[in-house]
């Protein structure tokens, strides 16, 4: 008979519980040190039990982490639950006591009575953990480059407000090429017609010349932009130009590393859909995970948070829903970007897309739906491990 040892992970102290089938206690709760001397005593204990034993542990954290790569090295089947899973499942109890042990004895009968289908492949899992990782990651350093062109345009709004009319993207690699070398009007004017022509072209592949540099000159020699914050205007906007810089090499460092781990994931077939580039499938793969955890469709629309919320009080009910935005905000804002995208490139999207919009929805309104049918497509492609095929 199958044994099953739940755990509850903190960061010091994991404590432990082990059922038997019937859902009794084989031993009494017990502490593992989270360090190698204690993850070594809980094998050793383990060694000692006769019957086949299954583990439960939740994701908390990162604390689990060295605990089911030491256990499933031993070749224990390990099952990695969602808290929410084990707290829904918890709540159903009759007695409301919480403490460690309890906690590890609910992991235990979780698994017990079947609340997941197969533990967690060992395989896999490094994989989805680190493009998880990644992906979080690249999301900070992509908030730290718009924070960064904020701070650009702040200082230019001060010194030279009239510098954003002169090219339509002023963060262009000819306008960056440019704010390099001059930042106050009076730089500009006082560049030498010739050179500022031959930067220009140099920089834009001759795509500007000198009518470009007439017209940025003409346009400084008008400029209201404050002087008196010249030198502090000047180190401001070369450092954050450099930083600038950095970041978006930093970028394309972790999207390279990011490529290379979707396509190591067998039948993975994400990016067949229209607006999931990789990126974007890195990130959705990192936060599902193994698409077995999910047993419908409505478990992970709930996960990612764009569940509609209901209000209703007496006989008053809102007409309109909103997001619950409780589940993965990492989730929600991939599906955000592919749906963006996914609303133009796929027929019937666009379509679904433009009848919500003829219904009176709002732009928000109207993409969040898109959400939801983009996340039926990714959730059939990762069931079924097939790609894609858009239909007119």
């Amino acid at each position: 008979m199958t044994v099953y040892l739940g755990i509850d992970v903190a960061k010091r102290q994991h404590r432990a519980m082990l059922l038997d089938g019937r859902g009794e206690t084989l031993l009494k709760p017990f502490s593992v040190n989270n360090d190698r001397t204690g993850i070594e005593g809980l094998l050793q204990r383990l060694s000692q039990v006769s019957e086949p034993v299954e583990i439960g542990l939740e994701a908390t954290g990162h604390y689990w982490l060295a605990l089911y790569d030491q256990l499933t090295h031993a070749g224990y089947p390990v099952y990695v639950l969602n808290p929410l899973q084990v707290h829904a499942y918890q709540r159903s109890g009759i007695r409301k006591r919480k403490s460690d042990s309890i906690d590890a004895l609910w992991i235990a009968d979780f698994i017990r009575v079947g609340g997941t289908r197969q533990p967690t492949d060992p395989q896999t899992l490094p994989i989805y953990l680190q493009l998880r990782q990644l992906a979080r990651f690249r999301f900070t350093l992509a908030d730290q480059v718009g924070d960064a062109k904020r701070r650009i345009l702040s200082v230019l709004d001060q010194v030279f407000p009239e510098y954003e009319t002169l090219f339509s993207d002023i963060f262009l690699v000819t306008s960056r090429t440019l704010l390099a070398e001059a930042v106050m009007p009076q730089d500009f004017v006082d560049f030498d017609l010739d050179e500022l022509t031959h930067l220009l072209q140099n920089a834009s592949r001759g795509y500007f010349g000198q009518s470009q540099a007439e017209a940025i000159q003409a346009v400084a020699i008008q400029s209201i932009g404050v002087t008196l914050l010249a030198d502090a205007a000047r180190v401001e906007l070369s450092c954050l130009l450099a930083q600038l810089d950095f970041l978006e090499q930093q970028i394309m460092q972790v999207d390279e590393v990011i490529e290379q781990l979707v396509t190591a994931l067998p039948n993975q077939h994400l990016t067949t859909i229209p607006g999931i580039g990789a990126v974007v499938a890195a990130t959705i793969l990192g936060e599902i995970g193994d698409i077995r955890r999910f047993p419908s469709m409505e478990k992970l629309v709930a996960y990612a948070g764009i569940d509609p919320t209901l209000y209703q009080s007496g006989q008053f009910q809102a007409s309109e829903a909103h997001m619950s935005k409780r589940g993965s905000p990492n989730l929600r804002r991939a599906l955000w970007l592919a749906a963006t995208i996914a609303r133009q490139r796929d027929p019937q999207l666009k379509a679904y897309y433009q009848k919500k919009r003829a219904e009176g929805k709002s732009y928000g309104t109207a993409v969040g739906a898109v959400c939801r049918k983009l996340l039926q497509r990714i959730y059939v492609v990762l069931r079924e491990q097939r790609p894609y095929v858009i239909r007119p």
